[in-house]
């Protein structure tokens, strides 16, 4: 599903050059769940970003479901990005003023499907995740769990053959968390998404299949 090669990712100021990225190499199979872990500044979010189209590496081959990244037009990416993959981040970024189902039929209806289809499946996936009781609640109506969960059904919504997901459980309680974390792997599982997350929770890592550790600019077994 991913292959990186000799990726690079270098970020320029009028002091002086920052490499965040060094000959990173990464392999990971369709199906598969993959946790990454580091300190924080060692560019766990940089990669996720390259991998998700949002930026370009400086340097190497970065190829996703068999579309070579490095080198597409920006509309390209955009395609890319509205086809192959679904995002969570710490945030929500829930649209304040639309309903859990409004937010996350919305992709889908931008995306050409009808918007009766782009509601029936959003309201299945609010279902998946526990909230077919919060449907027409605007985000400021929802806990921090439940906003969450809706946001991964959001992302979810276009039936993507990848998941990336950001520090998803960042934000929230012990038991909010874990609760997330579940889904995250319930959903994946359900509809055979490939998964890459970035986690500082040792037990999100421990849940998914295998887990690495980004240091020094590239990955290693944790």
């Amino acid at each position: 599903m991913i292959e990186c090669l000799g990726l690079g990712k270098t970020f320029a100021s009028a002091a002086e050059d920052l490499t965040i990225l060094k000959d990173l190499e990464l392999r990971v199979e369709r199906g598969e769940a993959l946790a990454i872990m580091g300190p924080s500044g060692s560019g766990k979010s940089t990669l996720l970003s390259i991998l998700g189209g949002l930026d370009r590496p400086s340097q190497g081959s970065v190829r996703v479901a068999g579309i070579e990244l490095a080198g597409l037009a920006e509309e390209a990416l955009t395609d890319y990005r509205g086809a192959t993959v679904g995002f969570v981040f710490q945030a929500h970024y829930l649209l304040k003023d639309f309903d859990a189902l409004e937010n996350v039929a919305l992709p889908a209806y931008m995306a050409g499907m009808p918007r009766r289809r782009a509601f029936e499946k959003a309201r299945s996936l609010l279902s998946d995740v526990g909230l077919v009781d919060r449907l027409h609640h605007l985000p400021s109506q929802l806990s921090g769990g439940e906003r969450q969960r809706a946001a991964l059904a959001r992302a979810m919504v276009n039936d993507p053959p990848l998941l990336l997901a950001d520090e998803p459980t960042g934000n929230l309680d012990a038991t909010n968390a874990a609760s997330v974390r579940d889904l995250v792997f319930a959903l994946s599982k359900k509809h055979g998404t490939t998964i890459v997350l970035v986690t500082h929770d040792p037990h999100f890592a421990d849940a998914a299949d295998r887990s690495l550790e980004l240091t020094g600019g590239g990955l290693r077994p944790r």
